[in-house]
Formats: C-alpha cells, sequence, structure tokens
C-alpha cells in the first residue's frame, strides 16, 4: 500500500514536470518552423541544423524519461549523418537537405505540435488530481470562510460551498480525487508517453529501411572481418607450424646424410626434429582452437566460457542460464566476443575481480560482462570493443557500455536467436 501511494505521487510529480516541457516543444516547434521558411533567404540553411539537431535533442530526452519513469521503450529513427560531408556553405546545404529529406524531422515536428496541446493536457491532467483532492481539506481547515465573503458561493467540483457544513463535505470529496489521482495518474503519465511514442518511434517502413541499411554495413564488416581472419590463419600457418615443418624436413634430410658416416650428430638433428614437430603439433592445436574451440564444439556456450574463465588472469565469477544451444555461428561468435571484452578488462581495467552474466530470454541472448575496474571504457573505432561490435552486428546484436570514470565497467550484448537441443544444455 505504501509503494503504491509512493508510486502515485511519484507519478504525479512527475506528470507537473512533464507538462513544462510543453514550453519547449512549443519554442522549437515556432523557431524551427520560422527557419525552414527562411531557408529560401538563405538564412534558414544555416539556422535549420542547428534547431533540427535541438529538437532531437527534446525527443530523445523524452525517450530517456519514457523508459525511466514508464518503462515505454521508443527507438531511434534518425538516418545516419554522413561521414563525408564537405566543409564551408556546401557542406552547410547538404546537410540541410539531408536533414529535411529525413523522414523521422518531420515525425519529430508533427510530435512537437501534439506535445504542447494533448501531450501537455494528459500530463497536467497526471498532476491535477492529488493536488485537487489536498484542496478540500484547505478549504474545510477554514480557507472557505473569506472566499465565501468574497464571493459568495465557492464552487467545489460538482459541491458548492457557502457554509462549514459544505465545507466539511469537501473533505469526502477531496480523499475521492486522492483516491481517483493515485490510481489515474501513472496510467496518464504513462498515456503522455506512449502518445509520443506513436510519434517519435520508427514507423515500419523506416524501421525496415534501418535494418537494411545495418545489415549492408555488418555484411560488409563480415566481409571484412572473414577476409582478415583468412589472412590471419595463413600467416600463422606460414610463420609458425610451416616454418617448422620445412625445417624438420631439412633436418631429416641432413640425418639421412649423417646417419652412417656421424651417428651422434645424427641423434642430436633427429631430438631436435622431434622437438620441432612437438612445437608444431603445438601451435596447430591453438590455431584450431582460434578458430573454433573444441570444447565449444562439444560442450556448448556454457562450459567453453567456463574454460575461458578458469584461464584469465583475474578471477572471474561465471553465471549461465541456457535451456539449450544457439546455432553454431552464433555461439562463436558469443564465445570470441565474450573473450575479447573479458581480456580487455584484465589488460586495461585495473580490476580485481568480474563477472560474466549469460542468458537467454525473450529471444535474445544477453550476455554482461562486470569488472571492478577503473571504468572510462569506450568504443573507439579501432578498439576492440568496436571488433567486438562490428562481429554482433553480423548476426543483428547489438553492444552497448555502461563505464563512468572510476567504474564500474559493465559491457552489455544481445544477439537475436533461437536456443534448440543441439547437445546438451549447460
Amino acid at each position: 500500500m505504501r509503494a503504491r501511494a509512493r508510486g502515485a505521487l511519484t507519478a504525479c510529480a512527475r506528470g507537473f514536470a512533464v507538462s513544462w516541457l510543453a514550453l519547449v516543444s512549443i519554442t522549437l516547434s515556432v523557431l524551427t518552423i520560422l527557419s525552414i521558411s527562411f531557408i529560401s533567404l538563405g538564412i534558414g540553411v544555416f539556422t535549420t541544423p542547428p534547431l533540427i539537431r535541438a529538437v532531437r535533442a527534446h525527443a530523445n530526452r523524452r525517450r530517456l524519461l519514457a523508459a525511466a519513469w514508464s518503462g515505454v521503450r521508443i527507438q531511434l529513427p534518425y538516418r545516419p549523418l554522413p561521414a563525408d560531408r564537405r566543409s564551408g556553405v556546401t557542406g552547410q546545404v547538404e546537410l540541410c537537405t539531408f536533414l529535411l529529406k529525413d523522414p523521422a524531422t518531420w515525425r519529430d515536428l508533427l510530435w512537437l505540435q501534439v506535445d504542447m496541446t494533448a501531450g501537455y493536457a494528459i500530463a497536467l491532467l497526471a498532476f491535477v488530481f492529488m493536488p485537487y483532492g489536498l484542496e478540500g481539506f484547505v478549504l474545510a481547515a477554514g480557507v472557505w470562510q473569506p472566499i465565501v465573503d468574497a464571493g459568495g458561493t465557492y464552487w467545489y467540483a460538482f459541491l458548492p460551498i457557502d457554509s462549514l457544513g459544505t465545507a466539511l463535505l469537501a473533505v469526502p470529496v477531496g480523499v475521492g480525487f486522492i483516491a481517483l489521482g493515485s490510481v489515474l495518474s501513472p496510467v496518464l503519465l504513462r498515456g503522455h508517453f506512449l502518445l509520443a511514442r506513436s510519434f517519435l518511434d520508427p514507423t515500419p517502413h523506416m524501421a525496415l529501411e534501418q535494418r537494411v541499411l545495418r545489415l549492408t554495413e555488418t555484411r560488409h564488416d563480415a566481409v571484412d572481418t572473414s577476409a582478415a581472419e583468412l589472412r590471419r590463419i595463413e600467416r600463422d600457418l606460414h610463420d609458425g607450424a610451416q616454418a617448422r615443418l620445412v625445417a624438420m624436413g631439412m633436418s631429416l634430410g641432413t640425418v639421412e646424410a649423417l646417419i652412417e658416416k656421424d651417428p651422434a650428430r645424427a641423434r642430436e638433428l633427429l631430438a631436435a626434429a622431434r622437438t620441432n614437430s612437438a612445437e608444431a603439433l603445438a601451435e596447430l592445436r591453438d590455431l584450431v582452437r582460434g578458430i573454433h574451440p573444441p570444447v565449444l564444439a562439444e560442450r556448448g556456450l556454457g562450459d567453453a566460457v567456463r574454460a575461458l574463465a578458469l584461464r584469465m588472469a583475474v578471477p572471474v565469477e561465471v553465471d549461465v542460464d541456457l535451456t539449450g544451444r544457439p546455432d553454431e555461428p552464433v555461439e562463436s561468435a558469443a564465445y570470441f566476443a565474450v573473450s575479447e571484452v573479458l581480456t580487455n578488462a584484465a589488460k586495461h581495467a585495473g580490476a580485481s575481480r568480474m563477472w560474466l552474466d549469460i542468458h537467454h530470454q525473450d529471444g535474445m541472448l544477453r550476455v554482461t560482462v562486470t569488472d571492478d575496474g577503473r571504468g572510462g571504457a569506450q568504443i573507439t573505432p579501432d578498439g576492440g570493443l568496436s571488433g567486438v561490435e562490428r562481429r554482433l552486428g553480423t548476426f543483428d546484436g547489438v553492444l552497448a557500455v555502461s563505464s563512468p570514470p572510476g567504474g564500474p565497467t559493465m559491457v552489455t550484448m544481445e544477439i537475436p536467436c533461437a536456443l534448440s537441443a543441439r547437445g546438451a544444455a549447460r
């Protein structure tokens, strides 16, 4: 009961706070529309892009509030800005044109009109019930007298207050409004954010366009990654096992020539050849393990990451809850992503302990790696986390990093997939 009352009061306060954001929507709407109309005069080319960025920042703020306050998730619909924009006036014109061609820009402008009208009204309704209910107690406490003396009958909702008796009746009416607000305030606040989502969320066509662009990018990344992996394997074979096998072959040829003339020297070369063969075999095993670890193929992702955690220099606490196994490509991508993240944390985070959690829920394989290190981790273009992000993107997966200065660092990976009964569930 106490938690419900606290939630209702919180929703009431949040409704009041959100209602004030309508002023921002009004201001941005007027300025952006004026700026677009001034494009023909040349001024709008320079003022429109920053205003559209401000509108998007305002909309993104509403997205964050929707997720944090009502659990309403609103996705980003914006097209990525071109990376090869030119500088100067030409680049400004291109940027302005690009932003105006983005359908999400016009949906944001339409949302501003709705937010300053219907959105404002709903947010205000989420606030008014409880304060209006408290007014009944204030009237019954004696405030009714000077009000009535100054202007005759005072109407409190449907109740005309002109005497002490009717003022006391305001108390149960106020209780009713407070009870009504405790039920309606959270619902109305969520309704406000659902209304915003109907305009700020990408349409099915926009979502499909984003998915096509993402799959195109990840396809190129997958091709590049595969080519780089093949070059690595070729280089490792050429510089490692192949060189040792060639040396071993040369040693055996020398042994064949010396076996009768100098048996002692021949035995030394045979011993060296045996050492080279053992080292070549070890390198081949390491290479195969790097391509696809045997424990992953035989026992699944759970046991594979547990074995990986045991080899880490920093203690890793592993929690795996999987009722089956993903497809082999997804399983392999998840394993190597975990390996990269754990290795990065052990090398650069200065952590004394790490935690790894893997579970499957709602058709999504979720992997979380947390460490107690110094924090400050970021996804940089040439960093290890960027490589993990590209690897996951091949399977339409995503990576998110939360790493404030001072730590802790949390890396979350999600890959859409289904689990099968292939092998034993670990």
